[in-house]
């Protein structure tokens, strides 16, 4: 069956008892048993509860892997993946790297002893000469949030196999409907689903797929004894969103790739980072991995000084901390989402003052662009005099 189909079918069928279209919530923390020594299935919500067991399987199904697991945050769901390793382990982590993944690794799974080495993660030489004898993983983000860096997954996955390392990657802005890191050998994809999953900016959840019955094992012990579970109401609404997909991403793509084609021959922009455009250094890659583009973007405009003017003058356009919803929004990730990321190594990577990050919406084309076009042009005539 395809995709779309898949999709939009997701818990129609899960409930042969009353024949539900939309799958129940199950608003329960316990459940009955039989008798002595018999259950449903079901014993406490946070192990298992129905309305989740039924996101879950979507999310394997379409993710292609073995086990789901949905879990309270995409930064929950990462958390229950660090807790795979221990005291003493080393991780290979994408140079171009969500803050908030960042603060996780540095500030809390250092404290156990967790280490990580941050690197161009589709340059093999680099990942070859930073493994040490204690490297367990390789975790990648593709396109990288915000500067839109990829990697090539089937080829590091390969390399991650000949040393009996893990292969994982946040799917976050491409989604099982452009791309499936397992098919191309990864171990484990997670994601932030509060964004395009969701795709209305109303409930907060991550999910993990896991590929091979002992990984899954390890990580269904964690997800239970951790407890960052997602409750039966948020599952419902991740589920809801995720059967319109299909035509989310269609859209937002399709939005994105025009204004970034704008923006590009843009007087006042200096560049414009999407994988979408013939000339951005991964764009073959992404096109041989992918079946289509993510709808957000990063650009640079020349003089920083036009920043904090465009963000007061967006209109249409929110000025806000998020992506993957329906309405578009503009991020200021040196001071929002790479905040926590010292400096230095923020500017090295190249998230300075200039760049703002942009989830385009499902809105007209042509109304996001004149909000856009008239954002730009009061910040000119600001600074300008």
């Amino acid at each position: 069956m395809k995709i779309e189909s898949r999709l939009a079918q997701i818990g129609s069928q899960n409930d042969p008892q009353t024949g539900a279209v939309s799958f129940p919530i199950y608003q329960s923390t316990a459940f009955r048993h039989p008798r002595l020594g018999q259950s449903t299935g079901f014993d406490y919500s946070r192990s298992k509860s129905p309305t989740r067991a039924v996101l879950e399987a979507a999310a394997a199904d379409l993710e292609r892997g073995d086990a789901g697991f949905a879990t309270s945050s995409g930064m929950a769901a990462l958390q229950i993946v660090f807790s795979l390793f221990s005291s003493g382990d080393h991780l290979l982590v994408s140079l171009d790297l969500y803050g908030g993944t960042y603060r996780l690794l540095e500030q809390v799974m250092s404290r156990f002893g967790v280490t990580a080495t941050y690197i161009d993660t589709n340059d093999l030489d680099a990942l070859e000469s930073h493994r040490k004898p204690n490297t367990k993983a390789v975790l990648i983000e593709t396109p990288t949030n915000p500067l839109m860096m990829v990697t090539d997954i089937a080829k590091v996955a390969a390399w991650a196999k000949r040393f009996d390392l893990l292969t994982i990657v946040d799917n976050t802005l491409l989604t099982p409907f452009f791309q499936r890191p397992i098919e191309l050998g990864a171990d484990i994809v997670v994601h932030s689903a509060s964004k395009y999953l969701g795709g209305h900016n109303d409930v907060l959840a991550g999910l993990i797929v896991t590929k091979g019955e002992k990984l899954s094992a390890d990580v269904a012990f964690l997800h239970n004894s951790i407890g960052a579970v997602l409750g039966p109401q948020d599952s419902w609404l991740l589920m809801r969103g995720m059967k319109t997909l299909a035509l989310r991403m269609e859209r937002h793509q399709a939005n994105a790739t025009r204004i970034a084609e704008w923006l590009k021959s843009h007087p006042s922009v200096e560049s414009v980072y999407y994988p979408a455009l013939p000339d951005h250094p991964g764009h073959d890659i992404q096109k041989a991995q992918s079946s289509g583009n993510t709808g957000i973007f990063s650009f640079r405009m020349k003089d920083a000084r036009t920043i904090e003017p465009i963000l007061r003058h967006i209109k249409l356009i929110a000025f806000a901390e998020s992506l993957g919803g329906g309405e578009s929004l503009m991020t200021y990730p040196a001071v929002q989402t790479h905040a926590d990321i010292p400096e230095e190594i923020r500017l090295a990577v190249g998230v300075d003052d200039r760049l703002l990050r942009f989830s385009v919406g499902l809105e007209h084309a042509d109304d996001i662009l004149e909000d856009l076009r008239q954002a730009i042009e009061a910040a000119e005539r600001e600074i300008n005099g």
